[in-house]
């Protein structure tokens, strides 16, 4: 459905991305998924033929993106990072507008602006003025553009920035419910919105690609490593040394104090007893040891932080 290949963008001496390579076949939810100007926008701008790159191919539905513009618009519904609504214009008055512009045939705007309006939970302002809408609203209204001409492919760029937790709550439903009726690309800097709604991931970092793959895949990245947080009863100035004979110890971080600390290790119960004996002996007093997994967020910050990023 969608194909990219050695994409490569500089803005002036700028590299924003470089050299991409990464398939999404019809039907899938990806998670377009890196921090705040890792190039995710950049990506989303030149597959919608919003702009050219430096270099490299891409095409939608086997449309070549450059030389086919128009048709590849045809196939998709794009929510760029911020909505594309005309402030002056009534909110159903907008949707039949941007129906007309995607040539959806006379006798079936006002169907497909209605469900539009009705997915996106619109019918209570849909004859309001855009420009006196909360910002949640016209987010809405952003995305209610992106499906009224039912596409084939739905790329919606930074969703659910300005809405409310019940409103957010509303858009991961309503990605879901799309899931099977569209391809669907999410592009964003929020973990939990990936893991809410999505069932690939694609990294970018810097402008290049550091890991695509399923959820489950990433999250098994770090399979075997364990994480443990203990708080202790008196102040540990430098537990690291404390705990440096024991080689599985991978890192040891301090929490908001002296008394809190996160080891990360690789190991079984046998590491955890060496951990907890050693704390003992040094006299600290171990009040709590609460053991968990490494999840798909620390496998997120190792790739786009460094080992070192959870600290920031």
């Amino acid at each position: 459905m969608i194909q990219v290949k050695n994409l490569t963008k500089h803005y002036g001496p700028r590299r924003a991305i470089h050299n991409l390579n990464f398939s999404i076949e019809k039907g899938d939810v990806v998670g377009f998924l890196g921090p705040n100007g890792a190039g995710k926008s950049t990506t989303m701008k030149i597959i919608t033929g919003f702009m050219a790159p430096s270099s490299g191919e891409a095409s939608v539905a086997g449309y070549d993106v450059f030389v086919n513009p128009i048709e590849v618009k045809k196939h998709i519904g794009y929510l760029p990072e911020t909505p594309p609504v005309y402030s002056d214009m009534y909110v159903r008055e907008y949707l039949q507008y941007v129906a007309a512009l995607k040539q959806v045939p006379k006798s079936k705007i006002e169907k497909y602006v209605d469900n539009a309006i009705d997915k996106t939970h619109l019918g209570d302002v849909q004859k309001r003025l855009i420009g006196h809408l909360s910002k949640g609203f016209k987010q809405r209204v952003g995305i209610a553009q992106a499906i009224v001409s039912d596409p084939e492919i739905l790329i919606l760029d930074e969703p659910t920035v300005g809405l409310d937790p019940k409103q957010v709550a509303e858009i991961r439903d309503l990605i879901k419910e799309l899931k099977g009726q569209h391809t669907i690309i999410l592009s964003t800097h929020i973990l939990p919105e990936v893991q809410a709604t999505c069932e690939k991931i694609i990294i970018i970092h810097h402008g290049e690609i550091v890991a695509q793959d399923s959820i489950h895949n990433l999250a098994m990245m770090d399979k075997g490593k364990s994480r443990l947080r203990i708080r202790l009863r008196k102040d540990a100035e430098n537990l690291h040394s404390v705990l440096s004979e024991i080689n599985q110890v991978i890192s040891v971080k301090a929490g908001t104090s002296a008394k809190d600390w996160e080891i990360d290790l690789q190991g079984g119960d046998e590491v955890v007893d060496a951990i907890s004996s050693s704390i003992v002996a040094k006299g600290y007093g171990l009040v709590e040891l609460s053991p968990s997994k490494i999840d798909l967020e620390d496998v997120f910050l190792k790739l786009t932080y460094g080992e070192q990023g959870g600290e920031a």
